[in-house]
């Protein structure tokens, strides 16, 4: 977990000039929070048996369970003009595309508001209820993300929440990759991170391990 946030952190700030899209594997669960998060209501809400197998992320949001999702992340060149409400049109509209091309009955969240709402504890949980733009099924909200700018790059962390994701994760990565593909007009290439950007994250993953980090706030 503090591997791949260090891995998107460097990603995104070797700025790359194609769509670059990661799917996480995890050992165990865990769980991530959103950057402007306070940690003290973050830990009374924090899903339990994960011991302290969690950590601030780059980006915004609430609290997101990490146990038996889908989790990926996507860094692309936008030159500083896309709106954030855009930059989740344009990514779930896609993304509900491959997930219903998968046989799910999903849909988008046409209303709700621009923030995750706070669950009892006071630290806002991401799937705890909707916002807009979110994706959803008949069970409730299934797949939402944040985002963070660095120049005119976008880092966007997502997370597909089901109880069989890991199982089918072959066969959602194919569905996933398809729908983007076709949206964004992109062709796939498969490959490693650069050895800069390897290097850059292996600095970084001390960062999110740290307790100066993780209790900024």
């Amino acid at each position: 977990m503090f591997g791949q946030m260090a891995l998107d952190e460097a990603l995104a700030k070797s700025r790359p000039e194609a769509f670059c899209i990661r799917f996480f594997r995890w050992k165990g669960g865990g769980a991530t929070f959103g950057y402007a998060q306070r940690i003290r209501e973050v830990e009374r809400a924090l899903p339990p048996g994960i011991g302290n197998s969690y950590t601030r992320r780059p980006t915004g949001g609430g609290i997101v369970p990490h146990i038996d999702d889908l989790t990926f992340s996507c860094v692309f060149p936008d030159g500083g003009v896309l709106r954030p409400t855009e930059i989740y049109r344009r990514l779930h509209s896609a993304l509900l595309g491959g997930l219903r091309g998968a046989g799910m009955d999903a849909r988008l969240c046409a209303k709700g508001g621009s923030a995750a709402p706070q669950g009892p504890e006071g630290a806002s949980q991401c799937f705890v209820q909707p916002v807009a733009m979110d994706i959803l099924s008949e069970a409730g909200k299934i797949l939402g993300g944040a985002i963070r700018r660095y120049g005119s790059t976008v880092l966007y962390q997502g997370s597909l929440q089901l109880p069989e994701a890991r199982a089918r994760s072959e066969e959602l990565e194919t569905a996933m990759l398809g729908s983007l593909a076709s949206e964004w007009e992109l062709q796939w290439i498969r490959q490693e991170s650069e050895a800069s950007v390897q290097e850059e994250a292996t600095a970084l993953e001390g960062k999110y391990r740290s307790a100066e980090w993780i209790r900024k706030m």
